[in-house]
């Protein structure tokens, strides 16, 4: 059995094993496959297992020994699935793994946004409160203290920050206090089940837009959202985490952003094109939202810009949500247990 793992560097970047793989036969493990390398890379391969380089049908066609293709991620768009099911190629993809660590990634991001970490951090670090007259360098970083630049470098508007917000016009790196606030989520899968869960454990109110019933939304304590409209209008911070398709490419446009509240706190950990970047952008210049937490982008990486990333009040993770190395230790145990059920003849996590 010749088994290729075609970009296996983002998921093990030499901290952990590919070697629970080898019982099942030759494996070659590549960091990174380009386009014109993937068909002598993957000519003797009957399980190819890939994470973002692209198996198209005529990859198929080319690769005549191929059995099973695992991608090693819970998103399969790389792969042609119904040329898959057509040729006999049994999918699989790695559901569920990475859950905790984006969830957490959400709370970091919320956090960092309404306590302000990275900035008073850099403000001690700067000697801000060397200077301070006071035991406590004040929330606002006072513009006596000497640390005007960096308010003015993350651009927090001293009137901004509204009395809804526990404050009285706040100021630069005003904190924000979570509880009884309302949580607005998109999509109520794995992720975002349990970012609900660690929204309520701080006090907050959710409400979702979610397929799932009201009545079983409301035993978990959960408001069941009646349109996007409800959700973007009434919510505190809108986090999204619903699958990138025709309906939701965009989903976060203009119309929708004139709808959240300019204290709003938008966060995406689900997929970049969720969001109309330039309509983003323009409301944080224009005042229109109060700040924006991303993980990942439209382009990854994003070589040709984004109008996200020089935007004020815009705090990007560069798609790193997922891998913690618990997570992917995670990732490595289940993506050897499909390939070891596909080789039983059983189904597990078959797309």
């Amino acid at each position: 059995m010749n088994i290729v793992i075609l970009d296996g560097y983002t998921a093990n970047p030499g901290d952990l094993s590919w070697d629970s793989l080898k019982e099942f036969g030759e494996l070659q493990v590549y960091d990174r496959t380009a386009p014109e390398e993937l068909l002598g890379r993957a000519k003797d391969a009957e399980v190819l297992l890939t994470n973002k380089v692209i198996i198209d049908a005529k990859t198929m066609a080319a690769l005549p020994k191929l059995r099973y293709i695992g991608v090693l991620a819970t998103g399969y768009n790389v792969v042609d699935i119904a040329e898959a099911h057509r040729r006999g190629i049994v999918v699989t993809n790695i559901p569920a793994y990475s859950t905790m660590s984006v969830a957490q990634m959400v709370m970091a991001h919320l956090l960092n946004i309404t306590n302000q970490v990275a900035l008073h951090a850099e403000a001690v670090r700067e000697g801000a409160w060397e200077r301070s007259p006071d035991f406590s360098l004040t929330p606002t970083l006072s513009k006596g203290e000497g640390v005007s630049s960096r308010c003015l470098a993350v651009d927090f508007d001293e009137q901004l920050l509204p009395p809804s917000f526990g404050g009285d016009g706040g100021g630069c790196g005003a904190l924000i206090e979570l509880d009884g606030l309302t949580f607005g989520i998109v999509g109520l899968g794995n992720i975002g089940m349990q970012v609900a869960r660690m929204a309520q454990a701080m006090g907050m109110k959710v409400m979702a837009v979610s397929s799932k019933q009201e009545e079983v939304l409301g035993q978990m304590g959960i408001q069941k959202a009646a349109s996007y409209e409800q959700l973007f209008s009434e919510a505190d911070v809108v986090s999204l985490h619903c699958p990138l398709t025709d309906e939701t490419r965009h989903l976060v446009n203009r119309e929708r952003l004139g709808l959240m509240k300019p204290s709003a706190i938008l966060i995406n950990t689900g997929r970049g094109p969720l969001l109309d970047e330039q309509a983003v952008a323009d409301a944080l210049i224009e005042g229109r939202l109060y700040a924006v937490g991303v993980d990942v982008l439209t382009e990854e990486p994003p070589r040709h810009g984004s109008p996200l990333i020089k935007a004020p009040r815009c705090f990007i993770t560069p798609h790193i949500a997922w891998a913690s190395a618990a997570a992917r230790r995670r990732l490595i145990d289940i993506a050897t247990d499909n390939v070891a059920a596909f080789l039983r003849g059983e189904a597990q996590n078959r797309i």
